[in-house]
């Protein structure tokens, strides 16, 4: 049977059937595997921004400047394959959430000075810029409106993909110039290219636990926990194209963080109901969606 969402959430949405992620579940780093790590490192830093937090063997942790929160783990496999144009399942993008609007005005003025190529798209719930890493990985930095401007109908939240108004953008960010990823940056949300949206909501929704948004998009289903506009994207925008695999670069891994083990506990427990394999490491669950892409349960917000 479909829930609607209870009184005190926001006014939009369907819940799962069973267990439902609590309202205060935010998004972890992602793990990325590329072919060259002295490559992306230097993309990351000059272009998106961010700061190396520690770097190893073949690996390395971004972080924003002023906070080490560990957002972006990069894993070099050397010879991986870059994402073909017409994308491989898996990663469609991940998402780099600023702390307001100036920041991305910033971002903005700084990719126009390093002349660097960017897509951009107001959805209405937040405004977007879009890159594409040296490997091919979609990346999306971007700033969410406030939630009192967020609009529903018929129980699903509007959103939509407009144009951006950059010059408004760059007149919000003053004349402070950017500086690098700001503290206060988070991952806000992974989109995912999907086989199936019927098996993604079969293992995202009434497994994991998120609530459905928006699921009338064409070839899309939004989902999310806590009334957010999304955590998770999916889509099946690259219908037929294979899943990404060890030779590829790819979307190794993406983490959610609930308030306790114990709820890190349950979502397993839920996806595992709905049929699916999870696996204990340590203090956190893993478990791999039907195309490949590995979804890692852990405690704290």
């Amino acid at each position: 049977m479909t829930q609607n969402a209870r009184d005190g959430d926001a006014p939009y949405g369907i819940l799962p059937n069973g267990y439902r992620l609590p309202a205060e579940t935010r998004l972890g780093p992602v793990r990325l595997q590329v072919a060259d790590l002295a490559r992306s490192i230097a993309y990351y830093q000059n272009v998106v921004g961010f700061r190396v937090l520690e770097r190893g063997s073949g690996k390395a942790l971004l972080a924003a400047h002023g906070d080490d929160t560990v957002l972006i783990e990069l894993r070099e496999r050397p010879g991986a394959r870059a994402v073909p144009r017409r994308g491989l399942l898996g990663l469609y993008h991940y998402a780099i959430l600023l702390p307001d609007r100036k920041a991305l005005g910033r971002f903005i003025a700084h990719l126009a000075e390093t002349g660097t190529y960017a897509g951009m798209s107001d959805h209405r719930v937040s405004e977007a810029v879009y890159l594409t890493d040296p490997d091919g990985l979609g990346i999306e930095v971007y700033a969410d409106r406030p939630r009192s401007s967020w609009r529903y109908e018929s129980r699903q939240l509007t959103m939509a993909t407009d144009p951006l108004n950059v010059q408004d953008l760059i007149e919000a960010a003053g004349s402070e110039k950017w500086t690098g990823i700001p503290a206060g940056t988070v991952i806000g949300h992974v989109h995912l290219y999907v086989g199936d949206i019927a098996r993604a909501e079969a293992f995202y929704h009434q497994g994991l636990g998120l609530d459905k948004v928006v699921w009338n998009y064409p070839g899309a289903l939004f989902l999310s926990a806590g009334g957010y506009h999304h955590h998770l994207g999916t889509n099946t925008w690259a219908a037929g194209a294979s899943p990404a695999t060890d030779d590829d670069a790819r979307l190794l891994e993406w983490t959610v963080r609930v308030p306790s083990a114990e709820d890190a506990e349950a979502a397993a427990r839920s996806i595992e109901s709905a049929g699916n394999a999870v696996t204990a490491e340590g203090e956190s669950w893993v478990a791999t969606d039907p195309w490949g892409t590995k979804l890692r349960l852990t405690a704290g917000v």
